[in-house]
């Protein structure tokens, strides 16, 4: 067995972002194995264990990966994630990953993903709600995709909308208001809020949202009055009604499972799409196991290995 460190380091994006669309057509097509993810419930935060099978590429393995809030005051990353990699003819532990950058990428390559099919544009005004990681991750990984023209960004923090802003000097990038940010082509949404930050009325006809922040039970970005006239793609059903940006107005009565209009999946293989260019579209992302197989895959290539031995 390899422990892989630096796994993050010279992995091309449009190679993710291919790997990551695939695994999507994948689950489309009912070719994985991939039971929803667990969550466990800790003081300041929780974990969750995110197993799958994935054929295609003959990988099968495990994500163990936290999410707390508060580590960035402590000098910690919000999110850190290992990979367990498991040899599919015997079961043999192959690989730990050091998942953790690998997380991001996978998450801003679905993003991505989603932009390539539902956006209706192909060069476009990005607006950015947070500042974090997550966010950095989703404009790089877009950008492969799409050309963004402009970028509107909002954090809670002005300084911290500066500083994203001076990461990416090579697309015009100015500081705004919620609302400003919000006149956009594909608006993305990264925080981890519990109530929503994003008004149904600063959502024009055309926008594609892709609702990233939302990830576990009591999470929500978004108005769910946006989610009433908007066509609302998920990239799993059950992990999206369990906890995403679905969930809480789902609880509250305010969306049902049968309003979903698909998955991600579907409409990489084309069974479903945008129907009009006028008409709202959400990506509500959850994470799925299958993404951090498919990078993990390419990971394999790159970083540090140290060789332990097992049995």
């Amino acid at each position: 067995m390899k422990y892989f460190t630096g796994t993050d380091q010279g992995l091309d994006l449009r190679q993710v972002n291919s790997a990551v669309e695939q695994a999507f057509a994948d689950h489309g097509r009912g070719l994985v194995q991939m039971p929803p993810k667990t969550y466990v419930t800790l003081p300041q935060g929780d974990f969750r264990t995110m197993p799958a099978y994935l054929p295609s590429l003959n990988i099968a393995g495990v994500k163990v990966v936290n999410v707390h809030p508060d580590n960035p005051s402590r000098g910690l990353p919000t999110v850190m994630a290992i990979t367990v990699l498991l040899d599919v003819a015997t079961g043999k532990p192959e690989a730990v990953i050091n998942a953790t950058r690998l997380t991001d990428m996978r998450t801003g390559a679905a993003g991505a993903v989603a932009a390539k099919y539902l956006s209706p544009k192909k060069e476009i005004v990005m607006g950015v709600i947070g500042t974090g990681r997550q966010a950095q991750a989703q404009v790089r990984a877009t950008a492969q995709e799409l050309a963004i023209r402009e970028m509107k960004v909002w954090s809670r923090n002005h300084v911290h909308a500066e500083k994203f802003c001076t990461m990416f000097r090579e697309t015009e990038c100015r500081c705004a208001r919620a609302e400003q940010a919000c006149d956009c082509d594909v608006l993305v949404t990264t925080t981890p809020s519990r109530q929503p930050i994003v008004s149904d009325e600063w959502v024009h006809e055309g926008t594609h949202i892709n609702a990233i922040g939302a990830d576990a039970p009591g999470k929500e970005e978004l108005d769910p009055a946006i989610l009433s006239r908007a066509s609302v793609f998920v990239d799993d059903i059950v992990q999206a009604v369990h906890s995403g940006e679905i969930n809480v107005p789902i609880k509250n009565g305010l969306f049902k499972e049968a309003d979903i209009a698909g998955t991600l999946g579907e409409v990489v293989i084309g069974r479903k799409k945008r129907r009009r260019p006028g008409e709202i579209t959400v990506f509500d992302s959850t994470g799925l196991a299958i993404q951090d197989l498919a990078i993990a895959k390419i990971a394999m290539h790159h970083g540090t290995a140290i060789v332990l031995p097992f049995p």
